[in-house]
């Protein structure tokens, strides 16, 4: 059996933008990409409302940084196959004042930390599938809070792809997938999720044969 570890923030813990819940099981994509994968697979959910890369959030305490947790979390999981990697909408955050290249540089961080990590079979390292963020579109609840956000959003997808090409990992950009809900322009609604899921599941398979 292989274990998928997809780490991520609110777009991976299945947040709807309709009521602020949490997405059914088998809607968010997580849960898609499990039951599309099949028994062979344990797709291990590590999603966390707010989550960053490696900053610490002044309004929320350590627990929301994403470096912290991860090494932790990969051991307890270990052996690890594959660890898609999902984060960095959060460190659009006015309050972080971080541009797309520095956003970019904290997401080489964790996926050096993974490749170092021996969390993988055998003591290697976990394949990656690291995941650029949808695009931002128009913010609604959240326009305050990520009032610098929508612009550099829109190079994530570039700067990630260049991280995954120098470290030989694969790369997904979500916002080729998905768009943001016309609720809130960040989260994504059950529909996104099902499309961004069976995308996902697609891409594991290959990676996993």
């Amino acid at each position: 059996m292989k274990t998928i570890l997809c780490y991520g923030d609110s777009l991976t813990w299945g947040y709807d933008p309709s009521n602020g819940k949490r997405i059914a099981r088998d809607k968010r994509w997580p849960g898609v990409l499990r039951n599309d994968l099949g028994s062979n697979y344990f797709v291990i959910e590590e999603g966390l409302n707010g989550r960053t890369t490696l900053w610490d959030d002044p309004l929320h305490g350590g627990y929301k940084n994403g470096m912290k947790y991860l090494i932790p979390c990969l051991a307890s999981h270990r052996p690890v196959d594959l660890v898609i990697l999902f984060l960095g909408t959060n460190d659009l955050k006015t309050r972080f004042s971080l541009s797309a290249t520095e956003i970019a540089r904290s997401i080489r961080v964790l996926v050096d930390l993974i490749l170092k990590s021996e969390a993988g079979p055998h003591e290697n390292a976990p394949e990656i599938l690291l995941v650029a963020p949808p695009i931002i579109t128009e913010l609604s609840n959240f326009a305050e809070e990520f009032e610098s956000g929508k612009t550099k959003s829109n190079l994530l997808g570039k700067y990630y792809k260049q991280v995954a090409e120098e470290h030989n990992v694969h790369f997904l950009d979500s916002s080729e997938v998905v768009v943001a809900s016309d609720l809130d322009g960040i989260h994504l609604d059950v529909g996104e999720h099902v499309k961004l899921g069976h995308v996902m599941a697609s891409i594991v398979g290959k990676i996993m044969k």
